[in-house]
């Protein structure tokens, strides 16, 4: 096994981990959550086969959704994302996804920021969209998804910066 399987692997399990120990116990401002478990979908290397990645997109909510007892929710929108990840990806990132060579290490600030706010939000609006699951709770579902969406892209984004290493 070779070193990047490896650190997919730990990453998997230490998100999983973390989400289901830490974030989901924060209750914010009474019922928001970070789902910080989408930056493994987010940061997911991109020449990796993409029927593996949507495969282990489910596996990933689906474990959350052992773990908090949700019924598919989280494993519904984390496939969603990981399905349309490559249309944002080329969207952010250009020419650069094109030819297979971003390193989000080295990527600026404002592409991270326009593909993690896009796809972080689509999540979201899946996921409380099937929470709540009522047309009459349209309002709701909109503002719990933007505040958790917020919530989640400043851990995202912190995280990202903190534990990418800057390639020269």
């Amino acid at each position: 096994m070779n070193n990047s399987v490896l650190k997919t692997i730990l990453s998997f399990i230490g998100l999983v981990i973390f989400q289901v120990v830490v974030c989901s116990n924060i209750n914010f401002l009474g019922d928001l959550n970070p789902y910080v478990y989408v930056i493994f979908i987010l940061l997911y290397p991109i020449v990796n086969n993409r029927l593996l990645f949507i495969f282990v997109s489910f596996l990933l909510g689906l474990s959350i959704d052992i773990f908090l007892d949700s019924g598919g929710m989280h494993a519904a929108a984390s496939v969603a994302i990981a399905y349309i990840r490559p249309l944002f990806l080329k969207f952010s990132f250009g020419a650069a996804y094109d030819y297979q060579a971003i390193k989000f290490s080295n990527t600026g600030f404002s592409q991270r920021l326009v593909y993690f706010l896009f796809l972080i939000v689509i999540h979201h609006f899946i996921l409380f969209s099937l929470v709540l699951f009522d047309e009459n709770k349209i309002a709701l579902i909109i503002e719990q998804a933007l505040y958790s969406s917020i919530f989640t892209l400043i851990l995202c984004l912190l995280f990202s910066s903190l534990f990418s290493k800057k390639e020269t």
